[in-house]
Order: C-alpha cells, then sequence, then structure tokens
C-alpha cells in the first residue's frame, strides 16, 4: 500500500486534481488541457448530480473505447445537440445516432452498444448495477464496466487501461498484463474509497501522456526512484 500510496501522492503533486469525469454541462477547465477543455471539476467528487450526467458518464465510456476524450465529446455533444442524449431517446433512433457519433469511429458498432446498454440501464429503474449484469450487456468490456461504477454510480472499483499496464510494468509494481489481477492488486492495496480510485485513473492517465505514448515507455518517467 505505502508503493502505491507514494506514486499517487508524487502524480497529484506533480500534476493536481484532474476533476474526472468530465461533464458536458459543467463550466470547469480541464487542468492539463490534455484532453477536453471544459468539463473538469478538480476537488468536485459530488458528480454525477441528477440521473441525466449518470448516463452521460455511462454514454461517454462505451464511446470512450478504442478512441480519444476529444472525439467522445464531439459525439456527446452531437447527440446533445439533437437532444438524444438519454436511454429513452437513444433506444429507438440507432439510425440517427450512428452518424452523431461518427466522430467516435466503429459508429456502427457503437450505436449498436448504446441502445443495448440504454435498455439495461432503463431496466434498472435507477438502482446501482452489479459488476456481472454490467458484463453481460453486449458493448461492456472490463474497463467500460469499472468505469461506469467507478465515475457514474461512485463504486469503488478500480478502472485498468493500457496506461495503467504501461506504468506499473515498467516501474517493476507489477508483473501481469491480465486486467482482473491488477485491478485486484490495486483495489486490496489502496484505501477502499471512490474518489481515490477516481483521482489515481486520471492521474495515471495524464502521467501516460507525458511519459508512456512512445517507446522506451517511460523515459525519464520521475517516478521510477518511487
Amino acid at each position: 500500500m505505502k508503493e502505491l500510496m507514494l506514486i499517487y501522492s508524487k502524480m497529484l503533486e506533480m500534476y493536481g486534481c484532474q476533476g474526472w469525469w468530465p461533464i458536458l454541462g459543467y463550466n470547469g477547465v480541464n487542468p492539463t488541457k490534455t484532453g477536453s477543455v471544459k468539463g473538469y471539476h478538480p476537488n468536485d467528487y459530488s458528480f454525477p448530480k441528477n440521473d441525466h450526467e449518470r448516463f452521460e458518464i455511462c454514454a461517454g465510456a462505451i464511446l470512450a473505447q478504442n478512441t480519444n476524450w476529444v472525439n467522445v465529446e464531439k459525439s456527446l455533444n452531437n447527440l446533445k445537440s439533437e437532444e438524444l442524449l438519454s436511454a429513452e431517446k437513444i433506444i429507438n433512433s440507432y439510425s440517427k445516432i450512428k452518424e452523431l457519433i461518427r466522430p467516435s469511429g466503429y459508429f456502427n458498432i457503437k450505436a449498436g452498444y448504446l441502445v443495448n446498454f440504454s435498455k439495461f440501464y432503463l431496466s434498472l429503474n435507477g438502482r446501482i448495477p452489479e459488476r456481472k449484469e454490467l458484463l453481460a450487456v453486449k458493448g461492456v468490456g472490463k474497463e467500460t464496466a469499472d468505469s461506469i461504477l467507478l465515475y457514474a454510480y461512485k463504486q469503488p472499483f478500480f478502472v485498468v487501461d493500457s496506461y495503467t499496464k504501461r506504468i506499473f510494468n515498467n516501474l517493476g509494481v507489477i508483473n501481469s498484463l491480465d486486467y482482473e489481477t491488477i485491478r485486484g492488486f490495486f483495489e486490496a492495496n489502496l484505501p477502499k474509497s471512490y474518489e481515490l480510485f477516481a483521482e489515481f485513473h486520471a492521474l495515471i492517465v495524464e502521467h501516460a501522456k507525458n511519459y508512456y505514448l512512445k517507446k522506451p515507455y517511460g523515459a525519464n518517467d520521475f517516478l521510477s526512484n518511487c
């Protein structure tokens, strides 16, 4: 735990609170300028504040598969401008939404995923889904499910992405590329805090954008001495 918390503390000191997950209707400024330029809410963990923001986060997590946030934000804004950013509207709008989410890539497939998820979302009737339920929805993989649970429902599930694997394998903290093994390691060695998990994941992404986009990964990484 001490090693992970030391790394977290050094990242936080370097980059500051990241304010994830960005919300379209919020005017907050991105503290690092490597993604969206608004919607971030550093040190404010009260989001999502309502069901609309919760669904927006879920839809964003699905659209974020295999693309960057700037493209996702364009797609979400397209849906919002056409008043289609809701589970009720998406269910019967496949043909229309697939054009609106084109910036996110794989738009035919992702449109289907959004329809599948919207049906599931409505079936919840406001309750928090179980992880196994999310994973049973077509188009929702492990990273997407954990992102939804963490950021939309404030549940302490640690999100593991390719950046997490690159950084912590390079630092010698983990020696596995298996998603569940890494998630279990983080959850077992950190205080079980939704706020901590959300901030840590966001900091990992920011750190990776600075040191782990090109090989050799981790060149001049200031965390190497942790």
